[in-house]
């Protein structure tokens, strides 16, 4: 769609103030965590001490999540969330003051409890973190808006280390001050530019919170079963933060032993994998035409994988070369595939992260929003939890390298994607589609985002020409739609699969089979009841002459049973496509039913009207704004 940009949101304060809260505190949060590791070199504690802090400190800082995020769920889904987030804010004021104090005293044990206090902040701040978006943003900007979540936190991670290390080499005997004080500031800015959030309303103003954080965790877990996408993104997302927290803990040594660098070495190419990430999250509403678009899921888990595999493949041993400098690594040319594949590794890791929050987002009442990220978080943190103890034994007790936990990783993420898109074909069928129509046609959309509504329910029509007019309009429209067509299209060979996975609703004539015919209504009346989006066909078949048909009455018949808002859509383009009624196939079979388009990136439109009443709504009214609304193209 010409003329949108995420970027727009940061001019709106719907979004900006909440964006700049979550950017300064993981910036905070990670200054104080690389603080305490450049206090512990400048007091030249022993190796082994430091050591053991940085096994320490991840355990500290994710148990919290696992205690506390079932209460931290309730709460944020029952309190007003600008509320919640000013209360988080505030926590976090105290918390840095505490730790400010840990580092003036050279006190680990203080800087521990603090570390500690700063996970349960970040427990409570977990599920509004996320839950909030979809009240703030419209569905079509809900890729955009984690696009760049996911963006500034990357880059607020990476700059929080890099500052948080080298504060005690700039600052010296003043480091314990420096860091202090930044941190107490950050704290102190974050909370007045959260006063600047607009209100948010609750989810669940009216829920009895529940003290039994077991039971609670089984009754969040039943929110998402029922929701078969759902539950397996919270499983895509978990499995990200696995993989992240993977790559990261071992780039330092890996760093060092097989791409023969030092510390900054292992910056650079930390800093190579967050602007991957930063980088494909922000692709995501470009790739996407700014709906939420599965099909990226898939596209981000295999590219992740392949360049995982190639990059043990191009570094499998211990380094041959050491480098005394970053400019020194960078300019030996053998070295610019694993550049290229630590970047891309971050880049598909973007394109598979991004959809799978607003899959979330857009697929879970809001009602239970919050508790369902608390699930995510707890299981986010026995993920993290997992990966360190598999990543020690197979280095510790069986002697694996670097590369070889990279490559088992690679399989595993391809395996986990197998098992997520066989669990939910409609990952895998989405990726088809969104393959087939971006490789294929253009798409204008005219009104779209205007007349199509972001919540309750609606009748999208519009007039029919070829057999992808479906595909072209769902990945267009913003929210999920359930397409209604004749049963001998939706059980054509090869489409079948796609319509089925889609979950289209076959329709036949009064007179060919009235049990489809009734079942068919019975499900759109269904849709509609739950607040969904339908979108019919009233021509009834494929044009023969490019021309609008005479709508049928079975629009009407929708109507009177659920007098719901009809938006009419016309497609503009498409008559000259190979899969429209144009040019007749020779034959019946399969290949000659299997054509592709004349050529790559047709132009295609689709344009939207304003609403009409369902109440007063008729089929030739109808059929006459959609005459209307398409011109003269053919």
């Amino acid at each position: 769609m010409p003329g949108h940009s995420q970027f727009s949101l940061l001019k709106q304060r719907r979004f900006l103030p909440y964006f700049v809260v979550e950017i300064l505190g993981a910036f905070n949060d990670n200054i104080y965590r690389q603080a305490i590791i450049g206090m512990l070199g400048w007091l030249a504690v022993p190796d082994e001490a430091k050591s053991y802090y940085e096994t320490l400190a991840p355990a500290i800082f994710i148990l919290p999540y696992l205690l506390f995020s079932a209460y931290a769920g309730q709460i944020a889904e029952k309190l007003e969330k600008q509320r919640l987030i000013l209360i988080t804010t505030t926590m976090e004021i105290a918390i840095m003051s505490l730790a400010a104090a840990g580092f003036l005293l050279h006190s680990l044990p203080i800087l521990l409890i603090a570390l500690f206090a700063t996970g349960a902040q970040s427990t409570l701040f977990g599920p509004v973190k996320y839950s909030i978006l979809p009240s703030v943003l419209k569905p079509e900007e809900l890729t955009g808006g984690n696009g760049l979540v996911e963006m500034g936190t990357q880059v607020s991670i990476l700059a929080g280390m890099i500052a948080g290390g080298l504060i005690f080499e700039w600052a010296g005997a003043g480091g314990p001050w420096v860091a202090g004080s930044a941190m107490i500031l950050l704290a102190v800015a974050g909370n007045l530019v959260a006063q600047r959030i607009p209100r948010v309303d609750a989810g669940q103003p009216d829920l009895q919170l529940r003290w039994n954080p077991l039971r609670e965790n089984w009754r969040i877990w039943q929110i998402t079963r029922h929701r078969p996408a759902v539950g397996n993104a919270v499983l895509g997302i978990s499995w990200f933060w696995l993989f992240g927290a993977l790559v990261t803990s071992q780039l330092p040594r890996y760093a060092e032993a097989n791409l023969g660098g030092t510390h900054s070495l292992y910056l650079f190419a930390l800093a190579l994998f967050s602007v991957g990430v930063g980088t494909g999250s922000m692709l995501c509403e470009k790739l996407s035409g700014r709906i939420v678009e599965l099909g990226l899921v898939p596209f981000g888990a295999f590219g992740m994988s392949a360049l995982l595999l190639d990059l043990y493949c191009v570094r499998p041993g211990e380094a041959t070369v050491i480098y005394a400098s970053v400019m020194d690594f960078i300019r030996d040319r053998h070295n610019w595939r694993v550049i290229v594949d630590l970047t891309g590794i971050g880049l598909f890791a973007g394109f598979y992260i991004v959809p799978l929050y607003a899959v979330v987002q857009s697929r879970t009442p809001k009602s239970e929003l919050a508790r369902t990220f608390a699930r995510l978080n707890i299981q986010n943190a026995l993920f993290i939890f997992a990966q360190a103890l598999v990543v020690t034994v197979l280095t510790k007790r069986l002697g694996w390298s670097f590369p070889q936990v990279f490559l088992a990783l690679a399989i595993c993420t391809a395996a986990v994607a197998i098992y997520i898109f066989t669990m939910v074909p409609e990952f895998l069928m989405r990726f088809l589609v969104w393959l087939f129509i971006r490789l294929f046609y253009r798409i204008r959309l005219h009104g779209i985002e205007k007349h199509v509504p972001d919540e309750g329910p609606a009748v999208l029509v519009c007039n029919h020409v070829t057999l992808v007019d479906a595909l072209l309009l769902s990945v267009a429209i913003p929210r999920p739609t359930r397409f209604v067509m004749h049963h001998r299209i939706f059980h054509m060979p090869v489409l079948r699969w796609i319509f089925r996975t889609a979950r289209a609703i076959p329709i036949a004539g009064s007179k060919e089979d009235p049990a489809i015919l009734q079942r068919a209504f019975d499900l759109i009346d269904a849709e509609l009841a739950d607040g969904n989006l339908v979108c019919v066909f009233p021509e009834g078949s494929l044009t023969t002459d490019g021309q609008i048909a005479q709508f049928r009455p079975g629009v009407e018949r929708i109507l009177a049973r659920r007098p719901v808002p009809v938006v009419p859509l016309a497609l503009k383009g498409m008559w000259t496509s190979r899969w429209s009624r144009r040019d007749r196939p020779q034959g019946s079979g399969l290949l000659a039913r299997l054509r592709m388009p004349r050529r790559l990136r047709a132009r295609v439109e689709i344009v939207a009207g304003p609403p009409v009443d369902g109440a007063i709504a008729t089929a030739p009214a109808l059929e006459a704004i959609v005459r209307e609304l398409r011109g003269a193209a053919a």
